[in-house]
């Protein structure tokens, strides 16, 4: 039996009004999602994180492992290892992984942590969110009138 649509019975009308509806509203929301800010926070991170990725890596393999090879004679340590009944234990790669490990968290540490760090707490101390009431010493908002830990009221400097 033929309803005259092309569609095969049964299937909704592609020209159904809900469904346009639904496209814009379904592209609005992906719009939203994209522009929230932890997504484009995420998506920096991650290239950031991937250029600082390879910057360590020259940093080990430019800088370091020269260094380790002029110390011990060799630029690496894979080749190192040692069998005990038919099991081979390659010793030096995990050396060369603890290595790099130790030289990426250093430069980590000294290059993004300990410079944010300080930053934070200069500008903490620029711009402090709470102040220390005078009777009970418990950190409060600067704009409080009365502490509300010990209920004394506070003078403002204004």
């Amino acid at each position: 039996m033929s309803t005259g649509s092309p569609f095969p019975a049964g299937s909704p009308d592609p020209c159904d009004e809900t469904r346009r509806e639904s496209v814009p509203k379904l592209l609005t929301d992906f719009k939203k999602f994209l522009m929230r800010g932890n997504v484009v926070d995420l998506a920096v991170a991650v290239v950031i994180g991937t250029a600082f990725t390879a910057v360590v890596k020259a940093l080990v393999s430019d800088l370091i492992t020269p260094i380790v090879a002029a110390i011990f004679g060799q630029p690496s340590f894979e080749s190192l290892a040692f069998t005990i009944n038919g099991s081979h234990f390659a010793y030096g790669d995990f050396l060369n992984n603890v290595l790099a490990f130790v030289t990426i968290a250093t430069a980590v540490f000294f290059l993004i942590v300990a410079p944010i760090n300080a930053l934070m707490s200069r500008r903490a101390k620029e711009d402090p969110d709470t102040k220390e009431c005078p009777e009970c010493t418990s950190a409060i908002p600067v704009k409080a009138k009365r502490c509300p830990l010990c209920t004394s009221e506070l003078v403002t400097a204004d």
